[in-house]
């Protein structure tokens, strides 16, 4: 799977379960660890490790190994890496607070694109 088609699976799967404010950023440029860090929020602690899990489970039924989850036991930030992206899923205020966008902003972050895009 491209980085792209990957990009698109996790958009998707946070779209799902109704994740607020998904910003994709390409990392190319600033980090040779990973292609894209894409960002999301959650109102709560289970909806936070809800969009973990789905996240997790559509990259497991596409093949794409999970390397790793951390934070589900707070559900305040829960991060799941796969390798070439890693997401962040955050409650509001967590967001606000590491405010990882501006970090990773040596390429501007980009709203993802709305789900009609994703299926064309």
């Amino acid at each position: 799977m491209d980085i792209t088609q990957l990009e698109q699976l996790v958009v998707s799967a946070l779209e799902d379960i109704k994740a607020k404010d998904i910003q994709v950023i390409d990392t190319t440029r600033v980090s040779a660890l990973f292609e894209r860090v894409v960002i999301a929020s959650g109102d709560s602690n289970r909806q936070t490790r809800a969009l973990a899990r789905n996240v997790a489970d559509k990259a497991r039924e596409a093949g794409i190994e999970i390397v790793g989850i951390e934070g589900e036991g707070s559900g305040e930030w829960v991060l799941v890496d796969l390798g070439s992206v890693v997401v962040h899923i955050m409650q509001p205020a967590v967001r606000s607070y590491y405010n990882l966008e501006e970090l990773w902003s040596a390429t501007p972050a980009r709203p993802s694109r709305p789900r009609a895009a994703l299926h064309a």
